[in-house]
């Protein structure tokens, strides 16, 4: 090869070298925030980001850091995992319906059934449960009625090494997907005492900061209280349900360093629907205020 053929060759590869990292580095840019400690392992929820297709989500999050994308189809799961996130809790058969009322067992039972043989298959370790509505039952009724229910399939769960994750809602909020008048399990203390008279190392509850706030407050404390019952946590923010920074009333660091003094080590899903047209720069604030 001639020296100038040489220096040609060479002075090519440079180029296309500065190209490729220059590229890079303008990807980087663009990513408005990239987990830095990753002490809390968080994830996102994609029901709140609607319209944005799934797998620019799934995509996005990976950008992001995030260690999850959760409460979406199976048939995302094998790219969340290709970009290296798992699914930290799965769904199964919605909140209108649960364990509250007998009449709803079996359609219950068989969707979390079926859903707790793909989370075992896939190595999903949890699973979302709801109790559904009240629609005039007692306290006791429903206590009963949730107990002998979820005994019926918590078996399986063992057997699977999946956890169901009994998930409080607030009732007091009317807004559609903010709130959920007459949903049995509005209460955490209710929740956690279903929890324990099932007595099953696979039947915990989701700690939704959001819903507990709104029907309780004191959220730090219960935090404490109901360590051994928490799988899974969920953020909002109070009052709306959108963004988690200081235009509301929870302070998320201070809660995120509650849940690393009970030595949690379950995921945090990021589930508030934003307000800006910039979704991604919405959730991006939202990890790096949990990113503590």
């Amino acid at each position: 090869m001639s020296s100038l053929t040489r220096r040609t060759a060479l002075k090519t590869v440079a180029v296309t070298a500065l190209g490729l990292s220059t590229r890079h580095a303008l990807a980087q840019d663009t990513v408005p925030y990239r987990v830095k400690n990753g002490r809390i392992k968080q994830s996102v929820v994609p029901w709140c980001f609607n319209p944005m297709p799934a797998e620019e989500l799934i995509k996005h999050s990976a950008a992001l850091g995030l260690k999850s994308v959760e409460l979406i189809d199976p048939k995302h799961w094998p790219l969340i995992k290709e970009l290296g996130m798992t699914v930290a809790i799965a769904g199964s058969h919605g909140f209108a319906k649960g364990f509250a009322h007998k009449e709803e067992w079996a359609e219950c039972h068989a969707k979390l059934r079926s859903r707790i043989e793909e989370c075992s298959a896939a190595g999903v370790e949890r699973v979302i449960t709801f109790s559904g509505f009240r629609r005039g039952l007692t306290d006791e009724e429903g206590h009963k009625n949730m107990v002998a229910g979820l005994k019926e399939i918590v078996g399986f769960a063992e057997e699977k090494k999946v956890t169901l994750c009994i998930e409080m809602l607030n009732s007091r909020v009317a807004t559609e997907m903010k709130g959920h008048p007459d949903y049995f399990c509005d209460s955490m203390e209710r929740t956690v005492d279903i929890c324990k008279a099932i007595g099953s190392e696979r039947c915990k509850v989701l700690f939704d900061l959001y819903h507990v706030q709104i029907m309780h407050g004191d959220v730090m404390t219960r935090i404490s209280q109901h360590r051994d019952y928490i799988a899974h946590v969920h953020t909002a923010g109070v009052p709306g349900r959108h963004e988690i920074n200081a235009e509301q009333e929870l302070n998320y660091r201070p809660l995120m360093q509650a849940l690393l003094q009970i030595n949690y080590h379950g995921f945090v899903g990021q589930e508030y629907i934003p307000t800006i047209p910039d979704k991604i720069a919405s959730l991006a604030e939202g990890v790096r205020i949990c990113d503590i």
